[in-house]
């Protein structure tokens, strides 16, 4: 006879599925012949992050975005499916910062600000024209003089001198108005383009140090800044975040701890370690 098993159908799909996040990481890492060392060499974190991750240790790994960040870029190490590991962590996923406007001008400003713009520009219109319509009309007329015509074969001493203006005719040049509006110089292209490829954590400072952005940004959003509006940038979750300076690409290795890049963007454009 074969004898019961002990365990009841079902046992091992609900003890995996009450595994905590941390098992979870050590069992695959153990299963791969990782060492937490080798983890935190390829995945360029501390030791102590590494640690943290498997013992379920949130409290010094920062905002609840660094640490779904972090577990995010452990499992992918490893092959596991990211979504049911953040799910038992336990740990609060991060909704966008809504961005609001402070500045709001009404509908009626608006129409009021491009009527004004139409009546500047015609008035400026009819300032060009009007004296070359006059100039036209005065100088298309003839003038009447009592002066006898004087043949082309005529010898010289048979022309008017230059002093006697009795018989000329008052010719003045054509005056040319160009109407043609001016072509405003196109802005050239962001001097900091960030493309973010997975929620991230972005604050951006400019150069007086006040805060231009701050928050989580979501994935497949972008951020530009022109040359010498920002300063100072922080990104959590780095790896999700695709940096372009100058239209090339950036990379954040030497400015990146713990999956948290910090870096400053100087006057010529260059970039440099920020200081925590």
């Amino acid at each position: 006879m074969t004898s019961p098993s002990n365990s009841t159908p079902g046992m091992d799909e609900m003890s995996d599925a009450e595994r905590g996040c941390g098992e979870r990481l050590r069992d695959a890492r153990l299963k791969a012949g990782l060492r937490q060392e080798d983890v935190a060499a390829r995945l360029k974190m501390p030791l102590r992050v590494v640690q943290s991750l498997e013992a379920e240790d949130w409290s010094c790994l920062g905002a609840p975005v660094f640490v779904r960040g972090q577990l995010r870029s452990y499992g992918r190490l490893l092959g596991l499916t990211t979504a049911p590991m953040l799910a038992v962590s336990g740990v609060a996923s991060v909704e966008p910062t809504r961005l609001f406007s402070r500045s709001h001008v009404p509908q009626s400003q608006h129409v009021l600000e491009h009527a004004a713009r139409r009546l500047v520009y015609v008035v400026l219109t009819a300032a060009l024209v009007l004296p070359v319509w006059l100039a036209t009309r005065s100088g298309g007329s003839p003038v009447q003089s009592d002066a006898p015509t004087v043949p082309l074969d005529a010898p010289a001493a048979s022309i008017p001198a230059a002093g006697d203006t009795t018989g000329a005719i008052s010719r003045q040049p054509p005056m040319v108005a160009s109407l043609a509006p001016l072509l405003a110089r196109p802005a050239g292209p962001p001097a900091l383009a960030l493309h973010f490829t997975q929620d991230s954590w972005l604050q951006a400072n400019a150069a007086d140090g006040r805060v231009l952005e701050q928050g989580v940004v979501a994935a497949g959003q972008r951020r530009h800044f022109a040359a010498g509006q920002v300063s100072r940038i922080v990104l959590g979750n780095a790896q999700g975040v695709e940096v372009r300076l100058a239209a090339a690409d950036v990379d954040l290795t030497p400015y990146q701890r713990a999956n948290v890049a910090r870096f400053t963007v100087s006057s010529d454009g260059s970039l440099a370690t920020a200081p925590h």
